[in-house]
């Protein structure tokens, strides 16, 4: 059952189905007893209009004999007195139920003179102030409204439900009687049994229907779906992330979901190049270094007199410094966060200037939240970059701007092209070819320092400085205005 139904197409039509079918029901069960209680009150309207057209008979002192309503077709009438005697019934009527006098023939007829004596008992107790009637009637009165009850009756051997109206009239001769007439409820049985047995054909039949449209909407609706999912398994067996999943044309859900996962494909595709193109860059820079070490100690091994000592320690030097970098970048690139203490940016642009030739420091105090470490590895490397390329004179400014603690390294150097203003902060780019290794680094500082600001939440930039060189500006939210970085 659960791999049945383990499909949101399955699921989706289950769900429809059950819902129509639970609304088919319920309307189905309203329409019924709608149906049943209109017919049966029609009916019970027929009957009484029987009894009262009888009790107008018998208000008019019309003989029990004489009565027209005993001779009506398919309409069971009974007339009881006050004691519920049966005095007339119809006369074709065999046998009768729901009227609360079971009998169908009369009693005896009393002679005249038990009729006055009862009539004076009548009046007697009248008289004593009793009455054993609700509702107090005038001779010929014929009381208002009617009892309804259900029944059967026997007619010429024909049985059929009944509809029976109880209408009491107060007649001159005989007192207080009760007319019970009927009216068959074939007509209420009929209709009723008509609606059941179209809606029990017609219910399954409309449930078929709605299934198979929920199936082939839903199967159109998640066509689509089934399209991403068949490319993106291509793709993980492929490896071939530059394959783009299919983009519906419409503006739905689906549409965006496919939009999202060619948009996540392409960040992925992006992470991934990268990654291997630092992983090759980065091979080659450790080359060098190591093939020349290497070098070094072999030579040192067959010919000790001619070890370069100082060539083997710069170099080991510089590929400490280059894995230390790399370990950087890796963490940066694993998403760690800096821990939010308070920095004084002055302090630490002082502390990273000092002894440094031609680096003056132009600072106010300015607090931010972040890594102490890492916020010095940004001006030590911006320091670096500017050393580099001055000519004489490095200037550090700190201030606060708005919410923002501005820091600025500037030189006066060449400066920088503005078209290579945003490429110099890739990872082992280097824009003076004809510069060294060892005096132009591996190309890791800049952009160490942009994702140490980024992951501060700030930003770093490249310009031109006043004095005709590079200006780089860093700027982070000041302390208590930081966004989304993690406080200790």
């Amino acid at each position: 059952m659960s791999r049945l139904f383990g499909s949101v197409r399955s699921r989706a039509t289950l769900g429809a189905t059950l819902v129509v079918a639970v609304a088919l029901v319920a309307a189905g069960a309203a329409v019924l007893l709608s149906l049943r209680a209109n017919l049966t009150g029609e009916a019970g309207t027929r009957a009484e209009r029987s009894a009262q057209a009888v009790a107008s008979e018998l208000a008019a002192r019309i003989p029990l004999d004489k009565l027209s309503g005993l001779d009506a077709e398919d309409v069971p009438v009974q007339i009881v007195d006050a004691d519920g005697v049966l005095l007339a019934a119809s006369e074709d009527l065999e046998r009768i139920s729901g009227t609360g006098t079971a009998e169908v023939t009369p009693a005896p007829t009393r002679s005249g003179a038990d009729d006055d004596r009862d009539r004076e008992d009548d009046d007697r107790d009248d008289d004593s102030g009793r009455s054993g009637d609700d509702e107090s009637l005038e001779p010929g009165e014929i009381a208002q409204g009617a009892s309804y009850t259900n029944g059967t009756a026997t007619i010429d051997g024909d049985t059929e439900d009944y509809r029976f109206a109880a209408v009491e009239v107060e007649t001159p001769d005989r007192g207080r009687l009760t007319v019970h007439a009927g009216s068959p409820l074939a007509a209420e049985h009929s209709a009723v049994g008509t609606a059941l047995t179209a809606m029990l054909i017609g219910f399954p039949l409309l449930l078929g229907v709605v299934a198979g449209v929920t199936w082939l909407v839903t199967g159109r609706a998640l066509r689509p779906v089934e399209g991403i999912r068949r490319e993106m398994a291509a793709i993980t067996a492929s490896e071939d992330l530059r394959r783009r999943v299919p983009e519906p044309a419409t503006h739905d859900e689906i549409a965006r979901l496919a939009r999202t996962t060619n948009a996540t494909l392409a960040a992925l595709e992006a992470s991934v190049e990268r990654q291997r193109s630092f992983v090759a860059d980065a091979s080659h820079e450790l080359r060098s270094p190591i093939a020349s070490l290497r070098t070094q100690l072999e030579v040192a091994a067959a010919h000790p007199e001619l070890l370069d000592l100082d060539g083997a320690v710069e170099d080991t030097v510089r590929l400490q410094n280059l894995a230390g970098d790399l370990l950087l970048l890796a963490r940066l690139d694993a998403g760690e966060r800096p821990v939010g203490t308070r920095v004084d940016l002055a302090a630490l642009a002082r502390e990273e200037a000092a002894g440094r030739e031609g680096v003056t420091v132009e600072a106010e105090p300015v607090e931010v939240s972040g890594s102490r470490g890492q916020l010095g590895r940004v001006l030590a490397n911006l320091l670096d970059n500017a050393e580099r390329h001055a000519r004489e004179r490095i200037t550090v400014t700190v201030r606060r701007e708005g919410g923002e603690a501005v820091v600025g390294v500037a030189d006066d150097g060449e400066g920088v092209a503005e078209a290579d203003r945003e490429r110099i902060f890739e990872r082992f780019v280097r824009l003076d070819a004809a510069r060294s290794r060892d005096d132009g680094g591996a190309g890791l500082g800049l952009a160490i320092a942009r994702d140490v600001a980024v992951r501060h939440g700030g930003t770093l930039t490249a310009g031109a400085a006043p004095a005709g060189g590079a200006l780089f500006e860093l700027r982070l939210p000041l302390a208590g205005a930081d966004r989304g970085v993690p406080r200790a």
